[in-house]
């Protein structure tokens, strides 16, 4: 990723303006892509509003006051993105990154020992025939072959154990994370599987029936969300 990024280019899903100032902070390379992530300082100023421009964003992040998954992040171009838990301690407030019905980054409340949902993108194996899980935060946890590609795993934060495994199968609650439906929670209906080089499509309903690439969807619950969306 660049050092610098014009506010004009910046990625659809950063809620900023576009054309009040030439140039906003960059990402560094990170768990998400900028594409699927934010920068932390972005974070702060644009939509926690803890602080009123970026000099103030830095020094309240440099301090050590933002925590992503549990963790201290002190660099302002950390990359947060989808499900990540973003906890301000002092405030005891914390909010989980999620995306709006126009496909941008909007922080929803959470409790304060709220899990981490990682959806299973693929597998591999490893040394002494272990079966270790790519997760779509670029996270890898090391696990039994039960598990399989797109189900969700929630993690205990910050040492990022599994505490729940729910499947991607017919029946589960998903989010639906890029596209038209996009922030949108609906019931799988059906996973039909495109032979060839094909995207798998998947159709779902909620107040009405309707379908999308596979990949846009995110399985957070068997019969009731796992998450909080108010």
């Amino acid at each position: 990723m660049g050092r610098h990024q014009k506010r004009v280019a910046s990625p659809v899903s950063w809620p900023i303006t576009k054309k009040t100032h030439a140039w906003v902070v960059g990402a560094n390379a990170g768990h998400h892509s900028k594409e699927t992530g934010i920068p932390l300082l972005v974070v702060v100023r644009d939509l926690l509003k803890v602080a009123n421009n970026a000099r103030e964003a830095k020094r309240i992040i440099n301090e050590g006051n933002i925590l992503v998954d549990g963790v201290a992040r002190k660099d302002y171009k950390y990359i947060a993105g989808l499900f990540d838990i973003i906890s301000l301690p002092a405030l005891n407030e914390h909010y989980r990154v999620l995306l709006d019905a126009n496909n941008r980054f909007k922080l929803y409340r959470e409790n304060p020992d709220a899990p981490k949902l990682c959806r299973i993108n693929n597998k591999t194996v490893v040394r002494d025939g272990k079966v270790q899980l790519n997760l779509h935060d670029g996270g890898n946890i090391v696990a039994s072959n039960d598990y399989k590609t797109f189900d969700t795993v929630l993690l205990s934060l910050p040492d990022h154990n599994i505490v729940k495994h729910i499947p991607y199968r017919q029946g589960s609650l998903a989010m639906i994370v890029g596209g038209e439906h996009s922030g949108e929670i609906a019931k799988i209906k059906q996973i039909r599987k495109v032979r060839g080089s094909g995207t798998n499509m998947v159709v779902l309903s909620n107040e009405k029936e309707f379908e999308t690439v596979e990949n846009y969807v995110f399985v957070i619950g068997e019969t009731a969300p796992e998450i909080k969306v108010i």
